[in-house]
């Protein structure tokens, strides 16, 4: 599926930059199944919430990928996910142990 440069022409989660199909279908297992309804979402919850769903520990990375899909709805330009890898480890190295 074409990716869209611009968030207001997502249509589908999978147009959105560096959503695929396994991506696309983990966010509907998160109840987001319109681009609009990532806007304000935490993208840490949501990885909490997907391992909590699918009794399984993701790479963390994924965390990346929803940051910025949630980052590119809200506006941001599409940026790859790897991008985010370093302000994802900097807010994990904050959170209590």
């Amino acid at each position: 599926m074409k990716k869209v440069k611009h968030h207001q022409d997502a249509q589908q989660l999978e147009q959105i930059p560096n959503i695929g199909k396994a991506c696309a279908a983990d966010l509907r297992l998160l109840g987001i199944h319109q681009p609009g309804q990532l806007k304000s979402c935490d993208p840490y919850a949501m990885y909490h919430d997907l391992c909590i769903l699918t009794n399984a520990r993701h790479d963390p990375c994924v965390i990346d990928t929803f940051i910025s899909a949630v980052r590119f709805m809200e506006g941001a330009p599409a940026l790859p996910w790897w991008d985010y890898t370093a302000e994802r480890k900097a807010h994990l190295l904050t959170l209590p142990s």
